[in-house]
Parts: structure tokens; C-alpha cells; sequence
């Protein structure tokens, strides 16, 4: 008996498709699954929306502050941020303006090659990812819902689905 009612307490926990999207049946598993993605992709995207806000940041200029903090300190061109960028359709160089403005990052004329712009990151902007990666790891707890395993085989399919 006890069983059967941990058993419904936990599939009341799990929040399911079906429910969300009040929708019983699907042409196939795989479907639902492209569903599932396409429904948590926008949670997560939602979720981050309203968490980076807090920081004065959009998800777009957080990946271009992260891109250059992990050139440690070697500049990195605009065209060298774009390739690197989780989403690829950000116009990088609004970004870096943005970025700029706030005074969290910096242009600097190439000694290299003057017609280009080098993009770095100051100190201002290392302070506040400091800041934001503390929080990240509290708002990291949210996804404990899943092992680190599970995590790895999720990776594992998603990467073998783009693949």
C-alpha cells in the first residue's frame, strides 16, 4: 500500500507533458519527444530570460562575457565571438555595444592589424560574472531533479540527435 502511494505522490511531482500541453496522444514517441524538447527549451529559455534581467544582462551578452572571460585575457575579435556563441543568429557586434555601453567589456584597435577591432573584457565585467556564477550554482539546484547520470545520457541523445 505504501508503495502505491509513493508512487502517485512522485508522478504527481513529475510534471509531464500531456499536462502542460494538454494533449493526450502523439503520432509517436519520437514526436513527443521533439515536443518535449521544444516545450523545455522555452522553459529554460524563460527561466533565463527573467534570471539574467535581475543582472542587467540579456542570455545572448551572458554567453559573449563568458566567451571572453575564457580567452583570459587575450582579445578575441567579433568574428571570433560569433562563431562561439551558443546562438548563432545574435548579432555579436549590437552585443558587444550593448556590453560597452554598460562598461563591461571593451573595444580595442588590433596592434596587429588596424582595421580590426579587438574585444576584451574588463573588470567590471569579471566582477559581475563572479557575482552571477554563484547564483548560477544556488539556480543549478532547480535541475537537481535529474542525476548527474541522466544529465549525461540526456547530453549523450541530444548530441546524437543533432548529429
Amino acid at each position: 500500500m505504501y508503495v502505491h502511494i509513493f508512487v502517485a505522490v512522485l508522478k504527481s511531482i513529475i510534471v509531464k507533458l500531456e499536462n502542460e500541453i494538454q494533449q493526450s496522444k502523439f503520432k509517436s514517441a519520437k514526436h513527443k519527444a521533439v515536443l518535449n524538447i521544444f516545450f523545455t527549451s522555452g522553459w529554460l529559455s524563460c527561466n533565463q530570460q527573467r534570471f539574467f534581467k535581475e543582472h542587467g544582462l540579456s542570455p545572448q551578452q551572458y554567453n559573449v562575457m563568458r566567451i571572453l572571460r575564457g580567452q583570459k585575457g587575450n582579445p578575441v575579435t567579433i568574428n571570433g565571438i560569433q562563431e562561439r556563441m551558443l546562438d548563432r543568429s545574435s548579432n555579436a557586434s549590437r552585443l558587444i555595444d550593448k556590453l560597452s555601453e554598460k562598461k563591461l567589456v571593451e573595444r580595442v584597435i588590433s596592434k596587429i592589424d588596424r582595421r580590426q577591432v579587438d574585444i576584451l573584457i574588463t573588470e567590471k565585467g569579471l566582477t559581475l560574472l563572479k557575482k552571477i556564477d554563484t547564483e548560477i550554482d544556488t539556480m543549478e539546484n532547480t535541475y537537481s531533479k535529474i542525476t548527474e547520470a541522466e544529465a549525461e545520457e540526456l547530453s549523450r541523445i541530444l548530441d546524437k540527435l543533432r548529429g
